[in-house]
Formats: C-alpha cells, structure tokens, sequence
C-alpha cells in the first residue's frame, strides 16, 4: 500500500506538470485509483517475475515513453544524450547519415535527406523505409534510438537496409558518417535578374542567412523573380519559417496554432518592412517538404504571394515543445496544431501544388565523341612568352572569364537537368505579363 501512495503522488505530480501546473479535475476519483493500483501491481509483477533484473527507474522511463510515444509519431520522452543531440540539430554541429525520419505503420520513413550529407550522397530519398540499422531491425525500435543508432564519430560506417519507395526488396547501404552542415540557404543567379534559392532546413540562423543573400541578390541589380525551392526540406524551428515568409509578405496572417485551450490560439501576422521583397515567386515542394517548410508554402499560396509548383508535400501539420526536465532528459510533447491563413490543416493530407509536376530524372548523356587538338599533338608550337606583368593581367582576366564561364555552365546544366525547376523559372517570367492581363 505503501508502494501505491508514493506511485500515485508521482503519477500526480506529473500530470499536473504536464497540464501547465493548473489542477486537473478528476472525472473520477475511483477510477483513477483503481488504474493506479492496477499499473502498481504490473510493476510488482514485472520486478517479480520478468526474466533478468530490472531497476525501478527503468521500468518508469520505459512506462513514461511508451504512454508518450502511444500518443502520436513525434511525443517522447529523451534520454540526455537524446536531448542533446536533438538541441545540436539546430544549434550545433553533429555528425551521422544526415536524414530527417519519421514512424508511420511501425516503420521508419525518410521524410527528406538533408542536402550536401552522407545519406543524400548516398542516394536515400524521401518516402524510402530504414528497414535495419547495423543488422537490428527497426520494427523493435523507437524513433530515437534509431536516430541514436544512426548518429556516431566522423569518419565511421553505419550500415542500413533500406527498402526503396516503388521496390521490393531491400537494398544494404554502408554509409560513412559525417559532419552535418547546417548552412541552410544557397541561392544562385539563373539569368540576369531571376534568383534561386534554396532553403535546406529552418535551423537558428535561416531568417537572418536568408536576408544576406537577398541583400547580395539586390546588390547586383533588381530581383525580376524567385524560385523558393523548399523540396526535401523537413522542417526546423516554427519562430525561422514565420520570419522567412513575412520577408515576403507586408501584412495578413502567416500561421495560426491551436491547441486543446481554443482561449490560447496564438496567431502569427506578418508586419510591413523596409527590405520586403515584392518579386513574382514561385515555390518548389515536394513530398520531402514538411512541417515548417509546408508553413511557409502555405502561407504564400493562400495570400496568393506565389505560386507553388512540384508534388504533394508530407503533411506535418503538428507542433511540439521541447522541455528540458532537471535530470537532463527531455520532454517532447505535441502541443497544437497549424492553421494556414485560410484555416485549412495540412495534417496528415499536406499541401497540393497549383501546378503538380512530377521530377524527372535526366537522362543520361550520351559520352562525348574522342577529338584531338593542336595542344595534343607532339611538338606542338607554344605560344610565345608575353612580359610578366602583361602576362599577370590577362592571367587574372583570364581567370574571372574561366570562372564566370564555369558558374554560368554550372547553371545551366542545373536548369537542363531539373525539369521542375525549368518549369518554374519559365513561370516566374511570366507572372507578371498574367498579372497584368488580369486587370
């Protein structure tokens, strides 16, 4: 009986804490009690008769996880270590395959790779299912020790079995860890005056990166348009994405919250500034797109700020707090869900382009034929020698035309290669010649 009291000013004390410290209301004190005493006598059991010895601490973590985890895909309870590694995600440097995952179905779902890592490298992409990871099935695994497992030093193998989307069977990939970058903007010049920038993930420092590379965009001339390309980002801190769309945007909601208390919806509004930019946009997504990154496309295509191009993105419509807790471990707990401006949910369903366009593959390139030229030939003549300083100058010119001429091909074979973005750098050319024929 003993055992009972002390488990139920426990149990309490933790519903209270998670309930924000207000006092929940028992529906029934009875019953209440009675499922106390039924879980005291489980544990009872357990330590009794359970095969090897099991502390009490163990048994409560695990009790603790599984009621969160039995909750929804991303509700858990982190280890320390778990807690760290998931603050060094957005904050830090970590290393390990560098993909975003998710549970669905009892199986490990690659919602997107995160660019320029091992795991993209490698070839894994969204939709793809980590069946094993070092030969241990994931099906008896939680989402974040199979993150654990994933993550390990620089320079060591991980291997997994990873059945593709449209395959099956599973195919082994030995993987190399690595540093994961959290540089999460690019942007390139596609012609003159039309920008392309791609946003990886909305980690700490996205917003403030992203007005970098608009203020050198409009240092080097008027922005005619942008392709946002959002595909295969999975997400970040919600306070990144709302800062990156009211970039965009002068005014009118961005994304609203709610949660179990309608009273405490919060909305977030865009706010008038200075550097808004007003360029035609197009946004790019794709079934790697999720959470903070649907946010964003969200938000524009129901302010009719761009048009969306590309495929149905994940649907991650939820938002979860993380809570440090005096132990070290973490509390990650799903407290709302998003609203985009027009009050639509993405849930589960995620956001349909304005113009759904499947990826395509390039096709492979037919090999060059072999040519010879004068350089090639034995005794060829040389060029005569210039004075040194004649010959520093047009080496230096010679340079700048070598490496604009590479970054302009660079470019181009980006573009032939990506008919996604073909297609939406055609678009946002065009949008301001529709604009104008709709008035």
């Amino acid at each position: 009986m003993k055992k009972i009291r002390m488990l139920t000013t426990a149990s309490l004390a933790l519903v209270t804490f998670l309930a924000g410290g207000g006092v929940m209301k028992a529906v029934s004190a009875e019953a209440d009690y009675e499922s106390l005493r039924r879980f005291s006598q489980i544990l009872d059991m357990v330590e009794q008769y359970y095969v090897k010895e099991v502390s009490h601490k163990e048994l409560l973590d695990g009790a603790l996880k599984g009621m969160l985890e039995n909750l929804d895909p991303h509700s858990t309870l982190m280890t320390e270590k778990e807690f760290q590694e998931m603050q060094e995600s957005t904050s830090g440097e970590f290393f390990g395959v560098g993909i975003e995952i998710t549970m669905q179905n009892n199986q490990v779902l690659v919602v997107s790779p995160i660019e320029d890592t091992p795991g993209h490298r490698a070839g894994l992409r969204a939709g793809d299912i980590i069946v094993a990871v070092d030969g241990e099935f994931t099906m008896d695994m939680t989402l974040n020790e199979v993150v654990s497992k994933m993550r390990g030093k620089r320079g060591t193998d991980v291997e997994l079995q990873v059945l593709h989307k449209d395959s099956s069977k599973p195919v082994t990939m030995k993987i190399t860890r690595d540093a994961i970058p959290l540089i999460s903007v690019k942007s390139r010049e596609l012609e003159p005056g039309y920008w392309w920038i791609r946003l990886t993930r909305f980690s700490g420092h996205t917003a403030e990166d992203l007005a970098e590379a608009l203020k050198k965009a409009k240092a080097k001339g008027e922005i005619k348009g942008i392709v946002l390309d959002l595909r295969n980002n999975p997400g970040g801190l919600l306070d990144q994405s709302v800062e990156v769309a009211d970039m965009f945007l002068r005014d009118g909601d961005i994304v609203s919250m709610r949660g179990r208390d309608a009273q405490r919806a919060q909305v977030f509004k865009a706010r008038p500034q200075a550097d808004d930019v007003d360029s035609p946009m197009v946004v790019l997504v794709n079934a790697g797109s999720a959470s903070a990154s649907e946010i964003v496309a969200g938000a524009l295509r129901d302010r009719k700020r761009a048009l969306i191009l590309g495929e149905q993105t994940f649907g991650k419509g939820s938002v979860q707090n993380l809570i440090p807790l005096s132990d070290g471990t973490g509390l990650k707990i799903t407290v709302a869900r998003y609203y985009t401006p027009s009050g639509k949910s993405i849930q589960a369903e995620g956001i349909k382009p304005d113009f759904e366009i499947a990826w395509e593959a390039p096709r492979e390139e037919e090999t060059p034929a072999f040519s010879v030229r004068e350089k090639d030939l034995r005794r060829h003549l040389e060029q005569q020698k210039a004075k040194k300083d004649d010959a520093k100058k047009a080496d230096s010119k010679d340079e700048k035309k070598d490496k604009d001429a590479k970054a302009a091909e660079d470019v181009k074979d980006m573009i032939d290669r990506d008919n996604q973005l073909r297609l939406a750098l055609q678009f946002v050319k065009t949008l301001p010649v529709l604009k104008e024929l709709q008035k």
